[in-house]
């Protein structure tokens, strides 16, 4: 399904599953600035690679500044969760750059520069950003050039890109998050919880600014082979 622009109203970013929107009052409005935050394992890269597949299918195109993976290792994953997003890549519709996962301050300065550059450079032709995980560059830095930066991401969302960035939980103190969630319009938060004496990852959902319906707050899921995430009703979870 192509997304399309009414008259007055902003496009929105889907997941893909109707049950995920639902839950986020409908998607994620176009010209947000995202933080999808949470423990390793927790399942951020899933969130985010599940949002990839859903705005890529609805028209938009997306970028992915990744330290998870290589281009092939995401094709790969992304495929075997039903997620596979290839053609939209030899089609010139989603791009992949490969960040390292490691780095010193001198670089984690080099890259945040580098970056804000290269997203002046997209916009206009890429409408979704995501930056999975942005960790290895945060924990380099001063908080103080961390929220520079972010405030600098904010004057492209101000012009309808739409970007996503995730962290993992160790990143700040809380102190320092509640600064970062505030200059954010949506934050989606992600743990692990053991129920019926197995792991379940819980994606909360603080806020979505916004969103066209309320939001609902817990979706409890479950990440398999071959069919990605699948989600676990309420009633099953608490039994």
């Amino acid at each position: 399904m192509v997304a399309e622009m009414v008259e007055g109203a902003r496009r929105v970013v889907s997941t893909g599953s109707s049950e995920i929107d639902k839950k986020m009052g409908g998607g994620i409005p176009e010209g947000s600035l995202i933080l999808i935050e949470g423990s390793s394992n927790a399942g951020k890269s899933v969130v985010t690679q599940q949002f990839i597949h859903g705005a890529l299918n609805s028209g938009f195109r997306c970028v992915l500044y990744t330290t998870e993976n290589t281009a092939r290792s995401l094709f790969r994953q992304m495929a075997s969760l039903s997620l596979d997003v290839t053609d939209f890549y030899l089609l010139g519709a989603f791009n992949v750059y490969p960040v390292p996962a490691a780095m010193t301050p001198d670089a984690a300065n080099t890259a945040f520069s580098k970056m804000l550059d290269h997203l002046a450079q997209l916009q206009g032709t890429f409408d979704v950003i995501f930056i999975d995980a942005m960790t290895s560059f945060v924990s380099q830095v001063p908080e103080s050039q961390t929220l520079q930066f972010l405030t600098a991401v904010k004057r492209f969302v101000d012009e309808d890109m739409t970007i996503f960035f995730t962290l993992h939980s160790h990143a700040f103190e809380e102190a320092m998050f509640m600064r970062i969630r505030s200059l954010c319009d949506a934050h989606l938060r992600l743990r692990i919880e053991e129920m019926r004496d197995q792991l379940m990852k819980v994606l909360e959902v603080a806020k979505v600014r916004g969103a066209e319906k309320t939001t609902g707050n817990i979706v409890s899921f479950d990440v398999e082979p071959g069919l990605g995430m699948r989600i676990i009703p309420v009633s099953s979870a608490k039994a």
